[in-house]
């Protein structure tokens, strides 16, 4: 009779176990294709976590940290009620990226015709690669960048609206107030940076450089 359960058991095993490792799987992917939705078609999750690990019903609650990339190797939580199993996924992608058409000095002033678009898997591209040319116009190479390299946001910056020791206008605005004022600033910035700013009592102050190298302050 042992022997007989214990056939039964293995016989529910073999027959369950692979349509619950696809409902695994789907779930994965619907929950990493609803976090971008942008890349949805094609996307590929591989759950690389050994099957004794996985969790125990049918419908876990799936939990990424935070500061969680979007794409690779990563780890994800996988609830069922007060037990928590982490599952080691690899959610692959493939899309458009930039690299550069031609050789590239450190410290060349740059426009969007110095690069291409690329298709290729983005999950295995280094970490901040650009995917599109939008604000790359008069942005300086912060290092030689060979032709057909990935772009990443690290190998470029902004021009400097602002740079450290400049005076500058600072306007402050709020809901029916708006006033300037003078001040030199403390540090270089581009567009959208912040920039702190000691005003002439003395009083240090930070807001964002505008395209006109104006700090804006939102009270």
């Amino acid at each position: 009779m042992r022997r007989c359960s214990f056939l039964l058991t293995t016989l529910w095993l073999v027959l369950v176990t692979p349509g619950y490792a696809a409902d695994l799987s789907a779930q994965l992917t619907q929950f990493f294709q609803a976090r971008d939705p942008a890349h949805a078609v094609g996307m590929t999750v591989v759950l690389r976590t050994p099957q004794a690990q996985w969790p125990q019903c049918d419908a876990p609650q799936l939990q990424l940290p935070g500061n969680s990339r979007q794409w690779g190797n990563l780890s994800i939580a996988a609830n069922c009620g007060q037990e928590r199993r982490y599952l080691q996924v690899q959610v692959q992608v493939s899309g458009q990226y930039l690299v550069a058409n031609q050789q590239i000095a450190r410290g060349a002033s740059v426009s969007a015709s110095d690069f291409r678009l690329e298709t290729g898997r983005l999950d295995t591209l280094p970490a901040r690669a650009l995917m599109e040319t939008d604000n790359l116009a008069d942005a300086i190479a912060l290092r030689d960048i060979p032709p057909g390299q990935p772009v990443t946001a690290t190998m470029l910056r902004q021009p400097w609206r602002v740079k450290a020791g400049q005076n500058v206008m600072v306007i402050a605005s709020g809901n029916g107030f708006n006033a300037s004022s003078e001040g030199r600033a403390l540090n270089n910035a581009g567009a959208t940076q912040m920039v702190r700013v000691r005003m002439s009592n003395g009083q240090v102050v930070s807001g964002r450089a505008d395209a006109d190298g104006n700090i804006l302050i939102s009270l």
